[in-house]
């Protein structure tokens, strides 16, 4: 694929070398199936392919229009492979330009985000703090079936999905947080279970943290 302007192509970092990179690098690939049903071109950027070289080469040829990161991170930078930078400030942000970016890695709305919309990514959706989830250590081996970490990814991967089918930004992150809501009251309004307690507190931070940067009416189509 080579193409000069923004391609409605989705980029995905998915790097995978420990515990919560094993559940980013797993629940990202329902993504990647809707993406590819609507025949949304993919690339997709796991493991030893999430370094920098490799991202900012595909950035640079192809231009997606829509970016998602999964991994670790900081208020200044996104990591990859191994905790290795991929994107950072002052830096990266030209490559970012014109695009819809979902970053599902800590802190990196907090200034990472907000100086890339600056520099003319159409919207920045990500979180002021920590992504927190919890996850079973029995399904370590088969995260998408790992109920408990349901609660916090199926409503994260709603921002992405919303894209995919056409939606805003404002509408994407609406629609993810109403989904982290929908979740709260369901734990709420079952019998006390200190495990829920805990699902709970997680939830609502992580619905408080997200935010979203930049144009709310930026889209794919």
């Amino acid at each position: 694929m080579k193409t000069s302007t923004s391609s409605k192509v989705l980029l995905l970092t998915r790097p995978f070398y420990e515990n919560p990179t094993n559940y980013l690098y797993h629940w990202a690939m329902p993504i990647i199936k809707l993406a590819r049903s609507r025949q949304l071109g993919v690339i997709d950027l796991s493991k030893e392919k999430a370094n920098r070289v490799e991202l900012e080469g595909r950035l640079k040829k192809v231009n997606p229009k829509l970016v998602m990161f999964n991994g670790h991170g900081t208020s200044k930078a996104i990591l990859g492979q191994d905790g290795q930078v991929l994107v950072e400030k002052d830096k990266s942000e030209p490559l970012l330009a014109g695009k819809i970016v979902y970053a599902r890695a800590c802190q990196t709305a907090k200034t990472l985000g907000k100086s890339c919309v600056k520099h003319k990514t159409d919207a920045f959706i990500g979180y002021k703090e920590d992504f927190i989830f919890i996850f079973d250590e029995t399904k370590t081996t088969q995260p998408l079936k790992d109920k408990t970490a349901a609660f916090f990814f199926e409503p994260s991967n709603l921002v992405v999905n919303s894209l995919i089918k056409g939606n805003s930004a404002q509408q994407a992150h609406n629609k993810s947080r109403a989904a982290f809501l929908k979740r709260i009251r369901q734990l709420l309004v079952q019998e006390a279970d200190p495990d829920n307690t805990a699902l709970v507190r997680y939830l609502i931070w992580d619905r408080q943290q997200q935010v979203c940067l930049g144009n709310p009416e930026a889209s794919l189509n």
